[in-house]
């Protein structure tokens, strides 16, 4: 047993000294606009070079957070620490970020080279400098040449990017991107936002995103912070925000699910005629199944989880659809599952075909 416990204090001592201290330190942070709590008791640590993702719905609290963190509000209660030093009370002058809006904020009356260069000129950087930095964050979000233009002279694409240059101007250890690309059009979004990735991980600046969609912010983040109603919900990686999500808040809002109901009786999961093996005391209980758990392919007969199912509906979304499926084994229950274009075809599958489905039972959830 002591030789256990040693092994562990040793295993604890090595754990702490590798582990990367947090860059940014969020304390019981509270905000409250009168009888209205915006945000309650966050506690979050951001690593440096770190790309994170505020993930919530409107009015969840991650822009209330993201301007806390900027100094454009100022919390009820808790601290904001950056690089060790307690930030809690500083005015935005005296913290070190950029920041780059959903609006771009790029001044009208001002050229490229004017509007990249302002933070500089306000430090009373060298002409010389200022120009250099210029030339190279122009080029760096790939628009060389342009900075001799006006905001009004660029796309919407082309503006983003230089607000990205301006907030990067004065080399900040923080990144601060309050919904970028939200009023830009589809495939510009998905472009640029695989640009300011590269971007990040080029610079290495330790970057903050809000963001309500939920594609954009699994694409890009190393870590996914998902909040709603003003707390944080779960803090993880996207896969395991995806794959284990803590609550059935985070199941729903991230991805596409399917939930049906369920019981627990004497150790197993119910739901139809279907069960698997369950641990637990009996209860009522809501299964959770992202559509590509369930498979559609030539099944053997005589696997438990396999049923019999009928298209109801197809809906074509280019490469794969959504394809809502009945079966008398979910009881009145529509399940909705992906199945590529190519694989409709083989089989000559369409709305009224009938096909079998095989569960997934590890990549169930239950709540």
């Amino acid at each position: 047993m002591e030789q256990a416990l040693r092994r562990q204090e040793r295993t604890e001592e090595v754990t702490s000294a590798v582990a990367p201290a947090a860059f940014l330190e969020l304390r019981h942070v509270r905000k409250e606009f009168g009888a209205f709590t915006a945000l309650n008791d966050i506690n979050l640590d951001i690593r440096r070079g770190e790309f994170v993702c505020f993930l919530g719905p409107s009015g969840c609290g991650k822009t209330t957070l993201l301007r806390i963190i900027a100094g454009l509000e100022v919390q009820t209660s808790g601290e904001v620490w950056q690089g060790g030093r307690d930030i809690s009370r500083l005015p935005p002058a005296q913290r070190d970020y950029g920041i780059v809006f959903q609006s771009y904020a790029l001044f009208p009356n001002l050229s490229v080279a004017d509007n990249v260069a302002y933070g500089l000129v306000n430090r009373k950087t060298p002409r010389a400098d200022i120009r250099k930095r210029v030339t190279e964050l122009v080029k760096l979000v790939g628009l060389p040449g342009s900075e001799g233009k006006y905001p009004a002279q660029l796309s919407g694409g082309q503006q983003q990017r230089i607000a990205l240059a301006r907030a990067l101007a004065t080399s900040p250890g923080l990144l601060l991107l309050d919904e970028p690309l939200s009023a830009l059009d589809a495939l510009e979004r998905v472009r640029l936002r695989q640009e300011i990735r590269a971007l990040q991980q080029k610079v290495g600046v330790t970057t903050i995103m809000v963001t309500h969609d939920q594609e954009e912010a699994l694409s890009v983040a190393d870590r996914i912070v998902v909040m709603n109603h003003g707390v944080i919900e779960q803090v993880g990686t996207p896969l395991d925000i995806y794959r284990e999500p803590a609550s059935p808040f985070v199941a729903d809002f991230v991805g596409k699910v399917n939930v049906l109901p369920a019981k627990v009786a004497r150790g197993e999961l119910r739901f139809g005629s279907l069960s698997i093996p369950c641990d637990g005391e009996d209860r009522e209980a809501r299964v959770y199944l992202r559509p590509e758990d369930v498979l559609a392919r030539p099944i053997a007969d005589g696997d438990p989880h396999v049923f019999d199912a009928n298209i109801e509906k197809i809906e074509f979304l280019g490469s794969y659809c959504h394809v809502r499926v009945a079966s008398p084994a979910l009881d009145a229950n529509k399940l909705t599952v992906y199945l590529s274009l190519n694989y409709l075809s083989e089989q000559s599958l369409r709305e009224g075909s009938p096909l079998k489905l095989k569960l997934l039972p590890e990549r169930i959830k239950v709540f």
